[in-house]
C-alpha cells in the first residue's frame, strides 16, 4: 500500500465503529505506589485483557471484517506471527467465517501455538528467521488462495491498533505522554495517529528491546537494521523484529518523539513483577518493558510538567510453566 494512504483519524474511528461489537473496551488501572516511586501519575491501558489476550485482536479484526466488505467470496487469509497477532487473526478469521493458516517460527512459546488451534486456524511451522517466515507464508498464501494479513503494515491493521489511542485518551483525557512498546509498529504508529489527532501536544514514545536501533533509525530518518535481517535475542517474543514496517516507520519519524527507551530483558522481567506483585495483572515481557520504561531514570529525567503517562500493557500471553524469572 502506497504511503500516501497513510491512516488518519477518520479510519481509526470507522475501525471503531467496526470491532466495538466483538472486542472489549479494555480498563486503564492506577497504582498509587507506582505513581509514587516514579513521581508522575502512570495510567495502564490493560491490553493484556483484550480478546485473545493482547491488543492485536483490535487490528486483525478490522482487516478481516473490511476484508469481507470488499470481498464477500474471499477464501480466507494468512499471516506470519510470533504468537499474537496469529491468535488475533484465527479469532478474528473465526468470527466471521473465514478460513486462516498462521505461520509460526518453531521456537515460539507452547501456549500461543495451541492458542492459535484453539481458534480452528490451520498452524504452519517456520525457522525462526524473518525470511523463513515470510517465504513460507507466501508459499500458503499461494497454494491456498489466501489473502496475506500482515502484523503490522497493513492500512486496516494499523487504524485497529488506532483505537486503543482514542479509547485511552477519552479514559484518561489529561495525559500528557504515551508509552507504547514497538516490534513491526503498527500499534504505535496506530496510537500515534490517534492521539495526535486527538491531542497535537502529546508526546508517543516508543519502547523497544535492546538492540533494534529504533533511537539511531528515527534521527537518521531512514530505517537502520542488519544486514540480513534477524530477531532480536529477547525474552520479549512479541517485540523482537529488528527493524520498523515501511508503512509505519514514515509515520512514526513524523509522529513519535526521537528519545526512545531501550529495555533490557533483566528490566522487562522487573516490569513483569510489578505487574504480578502489586497490580495483579499478568502481563508479557513487551509489556514488562513499557512497565519499567515508565519507571526509568531516562523518563525521570525529563521534563517535569509532563504529569500524566499513559503506559501501554499490550499484551498477557506468558506461558506460566516457564516465566522468565524462573
Amino acid at each position: 500500500m502506497a504511503a500516501a494512504a497513510r491512516v488518519t483519524l477518520a479510519d481509526v474511528y470507522r475501525a471503531h465503529e467496526r470491532i466495538m461489537p466483538y472486542i472489549h473496551k479494555t480498563p486503564v488501572f492506577t497504582n498509587a505506589t507506582f505513581d509514587k516511586l516514579i513521581g508522575r501519575n502512570a495510567f495502564f491501558k490493560a491490553e493484556n485483557l483484550q480478546k485473545t489476550g493482547s491488543f492485536k485482536a483490535r487490528g486483525a479484526l478490522n482487516a478481516v471484517m473490511s476484508l469481507r466488505e470488499r470481498n464477500a467470496n474471499a477464501a480466507g487469509v494468512v499471516t506470519h506471527s510470533t504468537g499474537n497477532h496469529g491468535q488475533a487473526l484465527a479469532w478474528a478469521a473465526q468470527t466471521v467465517g473465514l478460513k486462516c493458516a498462521v505461520i509460526v517460527p518453531r521456537d515460539t512459546p507452547q501456549v500461543k501455538k495451541d492458542a492459535i488451534t484453539s481458534y480452528g486456524a490451520e498452524l504452519v511451522l517456520c525457522e525462526p528467521t524473518p525470511q523463513s517466515r515470510q517465504e513460507t507464508c507466501q508459499r500458503v498464501a499461494e497454494e491456498q488462495g489466501l489473502e496475506f494479513v500482515p502484523p503490522f503494515d497493513h492500512h486496516d491493521v494499523i487504524a485497529g491498533q488506532g483505537t486503543i489511542g482514542m479509547e485511552l485518551l477519552k479514559q484518561a483525557p489529561d495525559l500528557d505522554a504515551i508509552l507504547v512498546p514497538v516490534s513491526g509498529g503498527g500499534m504505535a504508529s496506530g496510537i500515534a495517529i490517534a492521539a495526535k489527532a486527538m491531542k497535537p501536544d502529546i508526546k508517543i514514545y516508543l519502547v523497544e528491546a535492546e538492540g533494534k536501533m529504533c533511537e539511531k533509525s528515527l534521527r537518521a530518518g531512514e530505517r537502520l537494521w542488519p544486514n540480513p535481517p534477524r530477531f532480536l535475542n529477547t525474552i520479549a517474543d512479541g517485540i523482537r523484529m529488528q527493524h520498523l514496517g515501511h508503512l509505519t516507520f514514515p509515520i512514526l519519524v513524523d509522529l513519535a518523539e526521537k528519545d526512545v527507551f531501550s529495555i533490557s530483558d533483566a528490566d522487562m522481567i522487573k516490569g513483569m513483577k510489578f505487574a504480578f506483585e502489586r497490580m495483579k495483572l499478568v502481563i508479557e515481557a513487551a509489556s514488562g518493558a513499557a512497565v519499567v520504561a515508565a519507571m526509568s531514570d531516562k523518563l525521570a529525567a525529563m521534563d517535569k510538567d509532563m504529569k500524566n503517562i499513559g503506559v501501554i500493557l499490550c499484551g498477557g500471553n506468558v506461558d506460566i510453566d516457564k516465566l522468565p524469572w524462573y
